[in-house]
């Protein structure tokens, strides 16, 4: 783990950090923006698009993951409220996604551009910039699973939080022998690297499947059912402390919501008809 690369002692800004966490989270961005870029230029679009794109996407999408967490851990953001709004940590995935939604279908929105168009653009993007994102919590020793005894067990003795029996136990609810003592590190679930090969494995479906001639929006809708399917099964291995739903988190029930619309979708849209235009080779 490499939760922070570099220390700067700078004049006037002082000592700033440089995270790997944060290296990581520009370069998804940046893969996404490449991503979009390509695929403009292929379907012989505005290229320009791609910075409207990525604009939207980070200022809705961190917005957007701030909010979803304060609200998801109301009663330490109601004792602490400006700790928790302004603080490093605290992103979550579909606090992200949902604003990151809203911000770039706005810029898509004051460009005059196609959604249902924009959005099978993004699809492919999307896959790759979350894997890539997903790296950076692995650095930091964040998002990680539960305890394993398996050979793909990794321990994070300086994780955020590390993953010692006590954290695990407090902070997520986990079912450890008491013969363990809180100062134990144990070996969990590299979750955050499931979700890297997964997402890479839809990726990879998505750059390839994005020349067929389907209806527009139908590589979106595939995008959702598959998203969904990943967290939804990434979520059983988690430590989590918001299984709200008897064994199912709130992630999974969004998750679950996903399948279903994005099923729902691929479905209803179909196959591209006769006289329909095919995407650009």
């Amino acid at each position: 783990m490499y939760p922070e690369l570099i220390t700067l002692d700078l004049p006037v800004l002082g000592t700033i950090t440089i995270t790997s966490f944060g290296v990581m989270m520009a370069l998804s961005f940046l893969t996404g923006f490449w991503i979009v870029r390509l695929e403009l230029l292929r379907k012989g679009m505005d290229e320009e698009l791609a910075g409207d794109v990525l604009m939207g996407a980070i200022i809705g999408g961190i917005v957007g993951a701030k909010v979803y967490y304060v609200l998801l851990n109301w009663p330490q953001t109601a004792q602490d409220p400006f700790g928790m709004l302004f603080s490093r940590a605290g992103l979550v995935w579909y606090g992200g996604f949902i604003g990151g939604a809203i911000g770039v279908s706005l810029a898509i929105y004051r460009r005059k551009a196609p959604v249902p168009v924009l959005a099978d653009v993004c699809a492919p993007a999307l896959a790759l910039a979350y894997a890539v994102g997903r790296m950076g919590c692995f650095l930091v020793g964040d998002d990680y699973g539960r305890p394993t005894d398996s050979w793909v067990g990794i321990a994070f003795p300086k994780g955020s939080p590390p993953s010692t029996a006590g954290n695990l136990r407090r902070m997520f609810g986990v079912s450890i022998p008491e013969s363990v003592p809180d100062t134990a590190v144990l070996a969990v679930h590299p979750t955050q690297l499931y979700e890297i090969g997964m997402s890479l494995l839809i990726f990879a479906i998505l750059w390839r499947l994005r020349r067929e001639p389907w209806k527009t929006g139908r590589l979106f809708s595939l995008w959702l059912a598959l998203a969904g399917l990943e967290r939804l099964i990434v979520e059983f291995f988690r430590a989590k402390d918001d299984r709200f739903f008897g064994f199912l988190t709130l992630a999974q029930l969004i998750s679950i919501g996903l399948i279903v619309l994005g099923s729902w979708l691929f479905v209803r849209l179909g196959p591209a008809e006769p006289g329909d235009s095919p995407s650009r080779a």
